[in-house]
């Protein structure tokens, strides 16, 4: 599955440094966060979870 985010560009400068001090491309370093924070316990993933949807409730609302 491909998955299409949105970063401001400050985001990506930050992902593209970390993935080059790495040494990994920018979007399998992302792929591998994501994979984490999936494999890591399920109260982590529904905490992070919940805070996007509560960050984001706003436009979530106007999108529906």
């Amino acid at each position: 599955m491909k998955i299409s985010i949105d970063l401001s560009p400050a985001q990506v400068e930050q992902l593209r440094v970390e993935a080059e001090r790495l040494g990994v491309t920018p979007e399998d370093l992302a792929r591998a966060v994501v994979v984490d924070l999936l494999n890591s316990s399920g109260d982590r993933f529904s905490a992070a979870a919940e805070r996007v949807l509560k960050k984001n409730e706003e436009l979530y609302r106007r999108l529906v």
